[in-house]
């Protein structure tokens, strides 16, 4: 009866624990079951003692435990959709009275535009009685033409320590050109002519103030005159691109006359990716001297034309520019009757390996170089009207350098190159004859002839360049060579070290200036006699030309924007060197003058 109020008194409880968990229920059932189960025992038979073994405890898991949802599933018949909501925005006008200020521009100050003037005189006055003459006019023909005119004398008495004879110098030159910029074309003309007078002042050791009186009286004066006539013509869009020819006529007072004529035509074809151009040549040479050194009774005449054509193809992009080409050239000796044909390699390329900053280039050309009278008294003034002439083949001269800005201020070139030239002209100092009569001013053994020899020549260049806006420019290169000559025992008069240094400054607007310095290296000449009976022993050795250093100085100041002064120093080391054998040149040279701009 107990145990059945107790089993009905548990369901009770259970119904009202069914919310929690079933382990709950068995814990709670099973501490109410044993007391129950001893209670029973107690009070009926003895039943004795029992082990329980238990193997393992219960552990719940939880798919044992019944979870509620927390989200109900609702079953309701009806489903309701979103009401579309429509945005909108009511604007108001607000009356404002707020007025911005009119902005005003900054004030910037404007530098005074430079007055530019279409011509200039300049006069300057120096020692060694110097003068120094110029006038540069041009004329504004209309919107497309100029023209224009240049006109400078430079000249001096001469005067150098230790020369025994005449020895002053005059050049004075006059041009005049034409140009004219169309809309498609432009072109130009330009006509010349020069008289210059020099003087064989370089004798040799044998003269002294005491023996000089032994030679019959030596006139060492010599005159060349020269005149030149040119034109040039570029087109834009044509296949025809530019041509330019220019004619010289060059003679002397010795009755040496030359005539030379060139003329270059250029034409370019667009191709796909590349542009073939081509280059045409053409130089007649014409000449003649009255004697040849030695007095042999013939004159010295010599004529050759030279032709040649260069095709090439040309690209150029961003980075890479490459010309790949070659020359193909004759040579006619019109007085030796001889010709001949050539080969010459056009190869160019550059290429940008780092922007501006380094740029690698190289390449290999060569050609013909007309050797003429112009061009080697314009290089040795002191050259004899009897020279023996004839082109220098050019048969190759390889390249290759790198060049670019280390800064927007500072560039550099470094190049390497290797020339073989066949036949090329070396100065070398004529033999000196002695004690003879009706000696011509330049039979002295002071003037200087043509030798030619084969020659390779390495040449180093190193370039470096600096410049600091308009206030500051600094420049400074250097060659280095080595010669190897095929019969003569020197380069004649070729040196081994050139350096170069040059720079222009402003120190204020109104003052400026610049300065430069040259250094040359060592040379070698060689000196030889005609006649025993000068000495014991004939003369036959070569004579080494100290280097040199010379040194200018020029400053400025701007009186305003038409006038400025200045003054000019030269060679300011004092050193009277030779820079031809036995010709040594002035001391310390200055000069102060005016330059005044204008308009007609």
């Amino acid at each position: 009866m107990v145990q059945c109020f107790l089993v009905q008194l548990i369901k009770r409880q259970i119904q009202k624990m069914s919310a929690q968990s079933l382990y709950s229920q068995f814990l709670i059932g099973f501490m109410i079951f044993v007391p129950l189960q001893t209670y029973a025992q107690e009070e009926g038979e003895d039943l004795g003692t029992e082990v329980v073994n238990i193997v393992k405890p219960y552990t719940p898991t939880i798919s044992d435990a019944f979870k509620v949802k927390e989200t109900p599933v609702l079953n309701d018949s009806i489903t309701t959709t979103k009401k579309k909501v429509n945005y909108g925005i009511f604007s108001v006008p607000v009356a404002s009275t707020f007025t911005p200020a009119k902005g005003k521009a900054a004030t910037v100050e404007k530098a005074k535009p430079i007055k530019l003037y279409d011509s200039y005189a300049t006069l300057g006055f120096g020692n060694y009685t110097s003068v120094l003459g110029e006038l540069y006019s041009n004329f504004q023909i209309d919107r497309t033409d100029n023209a224009g005119i240049h006109f400078k004398h430079n000249s001096s008495q001469g005067n150098i320590k230790g020369v025994l004879v005449e020895d002053k110098f005059y050049d004075t030159s006059l041009d005049a050109n034409f140009t004219s910029r169309q809309r498609d074309m432009s072109y130009g003309v330009e006509a010349g002519a020069e008289h210059q007078i020099f003087h064989w002042y370089g004798l040799n050791d044998f003269f002294t103030s005491e023996t000089i009186e032994l030679f019959d009286p030596i006139d060492p004066k010599q005159s060349y005159f020269s005149a030149y006539l040119g034109g040039n013509i570029n087109l834009d869009e044509s296949v025809f691109e530019a041509a330019k020819a220019r004619l010289r006529y060059t003679g002397d007072a010795f009755s040496s006359s030359e005539v030379r004529f060139s003329v270059q035509p250029e034409f370019v074809l667009p191709l796909t990716e590349f542009n073939l151009k081509i280059t045409g040549e053409l130089d007649f040479l014409s000449g003649k001297f009255e004697r040849d050194y030695f007095n042999t009774g013939n004159n010295i005449e010599y004529g050759f034309l030279n032709a040649g054509v260069s095709p090439a193809l040309v690209y150029v992009n961003d980075d890479l520019t490459l010309s790949l080409g070659a020359m193909a050239a004759i040579s006619l000796d019109t007085k030796g009757s001889s010709t001949n044909f050539y080969l010459f390699p056009q190869v160019q390329a550059s290429y940008r390996l780092v922007d501006e900053l380094l740029i690698v280039y190289g390449g290999a050309d060569g050609g013909l170089i007309q050797t003429n009278y112009f061009d080697l008294k314009s290089t040795n003034p002191f050259v004899s009207p009897t020279l023996n002439i004839m082109p220098t083949v050019q048969k190759y001269n390889a390249f290759g350098g790198l060049k670019g800005k280390l800064s927007n201020s500072v560039g550099y070139n470094l190049r390497a190159s290797y020339v073989n030239e066949n036949d090329k002209a070396l100065f070398t100092i004529n033999p000196f004859k002695g004690r003879l009569p009706n000696l011509e001013g330049y039979e002295n053994g002071n003037s200087f002839r043509i030798i030619y020899d084969d020659v390779t020549t390495l040449d180093i260049f190193g370039e470096l360049k600096v410049e600091v806006a308009e206030q500051f420019s600094l420049g400074i290169n250097a060659n280095i060579y080595s010669y190897n000559t095929t019969n003569q025992a020197e380069p004649w008069n070729l040196p081994e070290l050139k350096i170069t240094a040059f720079s222009h400054f402003s120190i204020t607007d109104q003052i400026f200036g610049g300065a430069s310095i040259f250094f040359v290296g060592e040379r070698m000449d060689f000196f030889t006699t005609t006649q025993s009976g000068i000495t014991t022993i004939p003369i036959n050795e070569p004579r080494s030309l100290d280097s040199y250093i010379d040194l200018n100085l020029d400053l400025g100041y701007r009186v305003n924007d038409r006038l400025s002064i200045f003054a000019k120093g030269s060679n300011l080391l004092s050193d009277n060197y030779e820079k031809w054998l036995f010709s040594p040149v002035q001391g310390i040279q200055g000069l102060v003058g005016a330059t005044y701009k204008f308009d007609w």
